[in-house]
């Protein structure tokens, strides 16, 4: 396996770049999984249908969405309706056999639900027990091959399964990393709205250009909110012998292109 391409949900992404680019790349004989995301829609949709957004910080300083079974229920209609079907639209348009799957279908990616979440609110710490969290744990790499061998691009997102059959919202970033290690892909491009790694937010003049494996762990000690999920995500498949993962910007010309030949933060 060549590649796994993570796409980021946020505002400003330049989706038909990268669908260009998947095609250059699938068309030059890579081989491929695409994970993608589809936070910002999924904050918009979310208010118009009166249950807007909410976010939470754990006690250990992680910021995820509040997944209350209303969210869960919403999370579905974006991620695994307008946002994956938009990607299999897109990638077919270009003359791509995309498959869009989400983790459920097949216990693609399989994990167990945080049946409790201490988080902090107004510096007070509180439990939930009506969350549905969790983190990818199983990766169904058989099946993966098997769509990949017949010819197929998977186009995953979240939610994913746990083990007692319960969608679980599951971090994109994270998830795309064990689908890296489970396919053992040579490299992860995770593509986002800023060019890498800053230094000083939102400065693009700071970009850190490159990470050691071995001196990861500092720069994971003041990175905040998605970014500290990226570089987790990204020690999380060097661990498990992916040999490069790059942070690289989806916004410019040419992005996969430009993530592929070092252009962004490149961790190995």
């Amino acid at each position: 396996m060549d590649l796994v391409l993570k796409i980021g949900g946020a505002d400003g992404m330049d989706y038909e770049a990268i669908a260009d680019d998947i095609k250059w790349f699938c068309n030059g004989g890579g081989k491929m999984v695409l994970v993608h995301g589809g936070s910002a829609a999924t904050n918009q949709v979310a208010a118009a249908l009166g249950h807007p957004a909410r976010f939470v910080t754990t006690a250990s300083g992680h910021t995820s969405r509040r997944t209350d079974r209303r969210t869960m229920e919403i999370f579905q209609m974006v991620y695994c309706g307008q946002m994956n079907k938009g990607w299999v639209e897109r990638l077919q348009k270009r003359g791509l056999p995309a498959l869009g799957l989400s983790g459920m279908d097949g216990r693609l990616w399989e994990g167990r639900r945080k049946r409790t979440l201490k988080v902090v609110e107004n510096g007070r710490r509180r439990v939930l027990r009506d969350d549905y969290t969790g983190r990818v744990e199983r990766v169904n790499r058989d099946l993966l091959q098997t769509i990949l061998k017949i010819g197929y691009l998977p186009v995953l997102t979240p939610p994913a399964i746990s083990y007692e059959g319960e969608a679980i919202n599951v971090d994109g970033d994270r998830a795309a990393a064990s689908t890296a290690v489970a396919l053992a892909a040579r490299q992860l491009v995770i593509l986002t709205n800023v060019p890498g790694l800053l230094r000083q937010y939102p400065d693009a003049n700071s970009l850190v250009p490159f990470i050691s494996a071995a001196h990861l762990a500092d720069y994971l000690k003041g990175a905040g909110g998605r970014m500290k999920k990226k570089l987790l995500g990204a020690g999380e498949a060097l661990a498990g012998g992916v040999e490069r993962v790059v942070l690289a910007d989806g916004r410019v010309p040419n992005p996969l292109r430009r993530a592929i030949e070092g252009q962004g933060t490149v961790i190995s």
